[in-house]
């Protein structure tokens, strides 16, 4: 499985890029807004510290808009994977602009059949939003697991499943058991799996122990 970080703090994406762990990143309008960055440049520097698929989204709602922002943010860098909204016209900027050989990440799914256009429009990445669902009493996972068996049978879907809407690392390992390709999740929750009891019991055991041998590696 895939990380990508879902953050616009460019200090977050360097910080989870050093420790190797990190294959991509995605932004939305939100996090642009939260980061207080101008958009372009953000990106531009997002793509010159990761080496996979960064994330942008359009602004536009309308194909002739869209497409003409889609353009513009791939002429940014290589990696630049454009976003767009699960709509019909979003659907058709995904099939022009993957039809150029641009990476497109399609977002805001809900629907194991909305997931079937985007892979038939040509999709890069499909992002259903898992905590969302679960928001509204559905079971966000449950949707996971149906794209992923949909998609394994028809070998011609090359989209990949990118879970997105992360809340926490059950999130990501349900998430992993059924096979999606990529999760997408603030940095708290990917370093939330750094975390478990027993591990600080045992460092801790081990920390203690050391000091009494009274000896020094260095």
């Amino acid at each position: 499985m895939k990380f990508f970080v879902d953050t616009g703090e460019i200090d977050d994406i360097k910080d989870l890029a050093a420790t190797g762990l990190l294959d991509g990143v995605t932004t939305n309008p939100s996090l642009i807004a939260k980061s207080g960055r101008n958009f372009l440049e953000l990106i531009a520097e997002i793509c010159g510290v990761v080496d996979g698929p960064v994330s942008a989204e359009v602004a536009a709602t309308d194909y002739a808009t869209m497409i003409k922002e889609a353009e513009k943010l791939a002429a940014i860098a290589d990696n630049v994977a454009v976003k767009v909204p699960l709509t019909e016209d979003g659907l058709k900027v995904c099939k022009a602009m993957s039809d150029n050989g641009t990476m497109v990440n399609v977002t805001l799914c809900f629907s194991a059949g909305q997931a079937i256009l985007a892979a038939k429009a040509g999709a890069t990445f499909i992002s259903p939003f898992v905590g969302r669902l679960d928001d509204i009493c559905q079971n966000g996972l449950e949707l996971i697991a149906d794209i992923c068996q949909i998609y394994s049978m028809y070998p011609e879907f090359d989209t990949e499943v990118l879970v997105a809407s992360v809340r926490n690392p059950t999130h990501i390992i349900e998430s992993a058991k059924m096979g999606a390709d990529v999760v997408t999740c603030p940095p708290s929750v990917i370093k939330q799996l750094y975390k478990h009891p027993l591990t600080d019991k045992g460092l801790a055991a081990f920390v203690d122990d050391w000091k009494k041998t009274g000896q020094s590696i260095l």
